[in-house]
């Protein structure tokens, strides 16, 4: 009887510890379901964590371009779009002529063959580009002279690239000219660095 007894009870050790070994497989296979699921997960989201970043990078990015758009270039905007000028009203570039490579003489708004030779590559990049673009030409000079004349002298300037811009098959009608004179400058005058620097003609292309 006893040994009845200690064999039915050792079946049911031995029923016990395969019940219990099919239980923790079963746990342990659920468990790593559940992990795979979360690893998916995870991947889900840092994928789009990643997305997230390289759409903040482009929005910082377009950000920064926008940015870099000087003073003067956000007033020439201000201005086409008040006239109505721009199809789209956004700025697209600025070309700056400082005065290393146009090199005006002394008093003088006659463009040297530098100066043509930068503003023909202008006339070339827009008619490759084939964008109805609208330019504003800004004339600016150092403070040597009064402010008047300095006015009138970035007005001749500008003038004198615009009409140039014309030569080489720009529309008249899509370029406007203005002269900040002295106004602008964007170096000391006080050195002979600053004062070439601020000798300039920027060329403004909006959309």
């Amino acid at each position: 009887m006893n040994h009845r007894i200690i064999a039915v009870a050792a079946a049911a050790i031995v029923a016990v510890g395969t019940t219990g070994c099919a239980t923790k497989k079963y746990v342990s296979g659920e468990v790593a379901s559940v992990n795979q699921r979360v690893d998916g997960v995870q991947a889900q989201v840092e994928d789009a964590q990643t997305q997230l970043k390289g759409h903040d990078g482009r929005i910082s990015h377009n950000a920064s371009t926008a940015a870099a758009a000087s003073k003067t270039a956000q007033e020439a905007l201000d201005r086409a779009l008040a006239a109505g000028k721009l199809a789209e009203g956004k700025f697209l570039y600025e070309t700056v002529l400082s005065d290393d490579k146009v090199k005006f003489g002394v008093d003088k708004a006659e463009l040297s063959d530098e100066a043509k030779s930068a503003l023909s590559a202008l006339a070339e990049q827009l008619k490759g580009d084939n964008k109805n673009v609208f330019l504003e030409i800004q004339g600016h000079t150092d403070n040597v002279g009064s402010e008047e004349y300095n006015y009138r002298l970035g007005e001749r300037r500008a003038e004198a690239a615009r009409r140039f811009l014309s030569q080489q098959g720009v529309p008249l009608h899509r370029i406007s000219v203005i002269s900040y004179g002295e106004t602008e400058p964007v170096a000391d005058n006080k050195t002979r660095e600053g004062r070439s620097a601020n000798r300039r003609v920027v060329v403004v292309v909006l959309q």
